[in-house]
């Protein structure tokens, strides 16, 4: 197993693991749409996808956003897709895309990285707690969706 960083030729196999990721959160499948964001996230470089390959064929993906903390004025990096194919856990390709994430943070000089998940997702936290990711109960998130919402 190889982990490295993805480029515009892993199109295709990266994008049906995209949309394999999103069926996993409940989202209908739709490839030609899966192509289109994975596309445009590649060509613009305005995320950092990692994959892990076993010869030709991709195992897994993470996909990284750049922000910025304010307060520390420093950048960071938001951890928001993570997922390996079901035929390739409890392999080690979650860790090894984990780790990648983090040398990519160290060597960016961020100030690290930053992600969520579901509170059942018990495997996934888990993990992240093995590799010393500190749970943040000290605050909490919110969401406004920009669809459907009546102008205030």
């Amino acid at each position: 197993m190889k982990v490295r960083k993805a480029r515009l030729q892993d199109l295709q196999p990266l994008s049906h693991l995209f949309d394999e990721y999103r069926q996993f959160y409940q989202q209908t499948s739709n490839i030609e749409a899966a192509i289109e964001f994975i596309k445009q996230r590649l060509s613009a470089e305005d995320s950092t996808i990692f994959i892990v390959e076993n010869g030709e064929k991709l195992l897994g993906f993470t996909q990284l956003y750049p922000s910025f903390s304010s307060v520390s004025m420093q950048g960071l990096w938001v951890l928001n897709d993570l997922y390996v194919a079901a035929d390739a856990r409890q392999h080690g390709v979650a860790k090894k895309l984990m780790n990648a994430a983090d040398q990519w943070a160290r060597s960016t000089a961020s100030k690290g990285l930053i992600l969520e998940t579901d509170k059942d997702n018990f495997k996934a936290q888990k993990l992240y707690e093995k590799l010393g990711y500190i749970k943040q109960d000290s605050t909490y998130h919110y969401f406004l969706s920009a669809l459907n919402q009546p102008q205030t």
